[in-house]
């Protein structure tokens, strides 16, 4: 059974920064897109950030420059780098992964398995 655990969520004020990290376990395969997806109150869900089994990247507009998605694959590790944050950028925070084949990344965060989240919050 696939297990995404977040972690690294907090309170901090807008210009500061943040890491959030995603413990994988189970029949995770490396070939597999993992990402993050955050949700505000009252707003849908968007994907964030994506990373491909070849290490390429994908950002929402809103955070390139940002935002950097890494991965420990023989830790099975993905993190989420968030630096100059900002209070639009308050949301619940859920990494996932899709064994789907996609050729962009950024389209299996709508899919597959997710975590339970991690919450942050930026004060202006």
């Amino acid at each position: 059974q696939v297990q995404l655990v977040e972690s690294g969520g907090g309170s901090v004020q807008a210009g500061g920064s943040l890491r959030l990290s995603c413990v994988a376990s189970g029949p995770i395969f490396s070939s597999w897109c993992m990402g993050w997806n955050r949700q505000a109150p009252g707003s849908k869900r968007e994907g964030v950030a994506a990373i491909g089994s070849d290490g390429s990247t994908t950002y929402v507009d809103s955070v390139k420059g940002r935002f950097t998605i890494s991965k420990d694959t023989a830790k099975n590790i993905l993190y989420l780098q968030m630096d100059n944050l900002q209070p639009e950028d308050t949301g619940m925070y859920y990494c996932s992964t899709d064994p789907g084949y996609y050729s962009d990344c950024m389209e299996s965060l709508a899919y597959g398995y997710r975590g339970q989240g991690t919450q942050v919050t930026v004060s202006s």
